[in-house]
């Protein structure tokens, strides 16, 4: 019997170095949770703001994350139980040691008391077996403890998984980036082609004439070639020049392929003298007007209207800003330009 106490206080010693090599496994498992939640959380930072091709990994990296915090969640339950059951073990170590000391002295004084010695049996057995319902519970969150573990690598596979499936969209999006341009540059060549054919054309229909102009990318009329003082109609005998217009615009029509989307500007500008005509309150009404005439009637000889825009500046983009006959006459005037749609 002395034996057996002897032997009993001897494994109740190694309690205390299991205790604190669990709590150094909880702290461990604690800081590997927190260096997840950061991971998680500089990842969050970094693929947010991504468009709609990401949505659906981000949801997914959200659900992985919610996830986590539940598992944690539940490690610290099980820390804050594995707390009290330590305690709960401390203090029937410390009971169990004080019967057995009570129980020593009872027996070397007392030889005839065997009733108090059987009571005090009875508790230090109950005691006993206090401590191993403590044991197997510290067991079972033992149990507990791997399978959080288990839960947490199959969490950071998922996460490894999505972070590859986020690298390669962003490799197809930069991908299709660069087609995308590269497809553009290619409109914008084939566009810059016709239009130098276009002017070409032009040009050469209208070779001789004073009254058109080059300017830049645009074909210049003046107003007086196409309208009367203070009209927005087009004058009959402007009507050749406007259908070798609608010709030349016929033929481009059908050499540009449909993919290309392009059309013809009409931009109809005046001087800064105000109008004293009733029907256009404002030099702005009337050269809109002037421009939307002209697209009227290119839209009689067969061009397409959605290849026409009218747009009215009145005297708010001059070519000579002097306060001469000359500056005035220039400043009057329709402009041609093809450019995209």
């Amino acid at each position: 019997m002395p034996a057996a106490r002897a032997r009993r206080r001897q494994e109740a010693n190694y309690w205390p170095g299991f205790v604190d090599a669990l709590s150094s496994l909880l702290l461990v498992i604690i800081f590997m949770l927190s260096l997840f939640m950061l991971t998680q959380f500089f990842l969050g930072q970094e693929i947010q703001g991504r468009d709609t091709a990401l949505a659906r990994l981000n949801s997914q990296i959200a659900e992985l994350t919610e996830l986590l915090q539940l598992e944690r969640a539940n490690s610290d339950d099980l820390n804050a139980q594995l707390a009290t059951l330590t305690a709960t073990l401390a203090g029937a170590q410390s009971e169990n040691e004080a019967l057995s000391d009570r129980l020593a002295g009872i027996g070397a004084g007392l030889g005839d008391r065997d009733d108090t010695i059987a009571a005090l049996e009875s508790d230090l057995l109950q005691a006993e077996q206090l401590s191993d319902e403590a044991n197997a519970q510290v067991a079972l969150l033992n149990q507990q403890l791997a399978a959080l573990r288990s839960q947490i690598g199959a969490l950071e596979a998922a996460l490894e998984a999505s972070e590859a499936r986020d690298a390669e969209s962003r490799t197809q999006i930069a991908d299709l980036g660069r087609r995308l341009n590269l497809a553009l540059a290619q409109r914008v060549q084939d566009l810059t082609r016709y239009r130098s054919d276009f002017f070409g054309r032009l040009r050469e229909i209208l070779e001789g004439r004073a009254d058109v102009t080059v300017v830049g990318d645009r074909f210049v009329f003046q107003s007086e070639v196409l309208f009367d003082a203070g009209q927005a109609e087009v004058n009959p005998a402007a009507l050749p020049q406007l259908d070798s217009l609608a010709d030349a615009i016929l033929q481009l029509e059908t050499e540009i392929p449909p993919d290309i989307n392009w059309v013809l500007r009409i931009d109809g500008h005046t001087d800064s003298r105000p109008i004293s005509n009733a029907r256009f309150p404002s030099n702005w009404e009337l050269s809109a007007a002037r421009a939307i005439s002209v697209a009227q009637y290119l839209v009689t000889q067969g061009v397409s209207p959605n290849r026409l825009v009218a747009a009215g500046f009145g005297e708010f983009t001059p070519l000579d800003p002097a306060e001469t006959d000359e500056a005035y006459r220039r400043n009057r005037r329709i402009e041609f330009k093809l450019t995209e749609g």
